[in-house]
């Protein structure tokens, strides 16, 4: 299938169900904690598709990878919120497991995208 957006990569699609279970969880995490933990959590999970699509949208295999690296910067941030998250009793287990799949799912699908990407250049 050929590739004519970033909305064609499955990577950018598996961020964006990120992003949404992201928002879905943080919707129960303590009013108190909007400013501390609940809208960094948000943004580092907007941050992965919102990169990944940037970089698809330059012209140099150079920037897409600048900013592939940026999307996998954001994706770690991302683990240790939730891990915090989890640790503060403010996501629940089964969330906790949910997102960290869906995570590593995303982080391992966006490494193989900069391993090949890496190669044509």
């Amino acid at each position: 299938m050929p590739i004519y957006s970033h909305k064609d990569l499955t990577v950018w699609q598996k961020g964006i169900q990120l992003c949404k279970a992201v928002y879905e969880v943080t919707e129960n995490f303590p009013k108190s904690e909007i400013y501390g933990i609940t809208s960094p959590i948000r943004r580092s999970a907007v941050s992965i598709p919102s990169n990944i699509a940037e970089g698809r949208s330059r012209h140099t295999t150079k920037d897409f990878l600048h900013f592939l690296s940026i999307a996998l910067g954001s994706a770690s941030e991302l683990e240790t919120q939730i891990e915090i998250a989890k640790e503060l009793s403010f996501l629940p287990e089964q969330k906790y497991i949910e997102i960290n799949g869906l995570l590593a799912e995303v982080s391992k699908m966006t490494m193989g995208l900069v391993k090949k990407l890496d190669l044509k250049s």
